[in-house]
């Protein structure tokens, strides 16, 4: 790329920043921790709220937003003027992701880390967002090459970070969290996520992963604990058939979670 198509790369993305308020970085500092789910959840409850919420999903390996939120099969338009329309879910929600770029859901992104960086300044640049409230960036896990990229592309204004009660999981999680202060991000806090099972019969707790290692490690720390989101099987039965599960299942304990932490991240980001 030259340095003529540089700058007016630089351009279009700083002139989409200056019509998003708050931007949000999501990561963890391991797979498998529900990322995308705390993500997806995360954006509904604050559109939820009648704020605008877009969500970038960058994790072009495995992109997920698009099967959680039942528009896999779409494709992006064209918006005119150079741009391209992000997929609407609700009047106030939007996505774009690697997935609506994808031939098929079964063919792997063999690319290098040119192309990629390439595709996620696009995401920014040249997309038509609009006017954002927020703006809910799902980041590859970890703190390598590909995190810290999104990072430097779109940056930030906040990042959450998403642990698991285990012990190794928060041994990953702390690494994140030094990750982001030196990237000087605002830590909007953690989020303890799959803290024990709500038992469908019963109603008791079940701590499958142990519990309060999050909330642990955010006071060793010194950041926000912004809450425990426990394991519900109806995330996983409703993410697979493509349901938000906040809004078919309102009165669960996990959406009243998602619920209470989008009230804590709604205070910090004032201060």
């Amino acid at each position: 790329m030259s340095n003529n198509q540089m700058g007016e790369e630089n351009k279009k993305i700083a002139e989409t920043l200056k019509k998003i308020k708050n931007r949000l970085l999501v990561f963890s500092g391991k797979g498998g921790v529900g990322k995308s789910t705390v993500a997806v959840n995360l954006g509904l409850a604050l559109s939820n709220k009648n704020l605008r919420v877009g969500l970038v999903d960058v994790d072009i390996h495995g992109p997920n937003l698009a099967k959680f939120l039942g528009v896999e099969g779409r494709q992006l338009q064209s918006a005119g003027n150079d741009k391209i329309a992000p997929v609407k879910i609700t009047d106030k929600l939007s996505l774009v992701s690697m997935a609506f770029l994808l031939q098929d859901r079964d063919t792997p992104v063999i690319w290098r880390g040119p192309l990629k960086m390439k595709l996620i300044q696009q995401f920014l640049g040249d997309v038509e967002w609009g006017e954002l409230d927020w703006l809910i960036i799902d980041s590859p896990p970890g703190t390598g090459d590909e995190p810290l990229s999104v990072a430097q592309l779109i940056p930030a204004t906040g990042a959450i970070i998403v642990t698991t009660p285990q012990e190794v999981s928060l041994l990953d999680s702390r690494k994140a969290i030094n990750f982001a202060r030196k990237l000087n991000l605002k830590i909007y806090g953690i989020i303890e996520n799959m803290s024990g099972l709500i038992c469908p019969h019963c109603g008791k707790k079940i701590n499958l992963f142990k519990e309060g290692g999050g909330k642990k490690a955010a006071e060793e720390l010194g950041l926000p604990f912004l809450g425990s989101v426990p394991i519900d099987p109806k995330i996983v039965e409703l993410g697979d058939d493509g349901r938000p599960f906040i809004i078919h299942q309102p009165e669960a304990e996990a959406t009243k979670a998602f619920n209470n932490i989008v009230e804590k991240v709604l205070e910090n980001s004032k201060g």
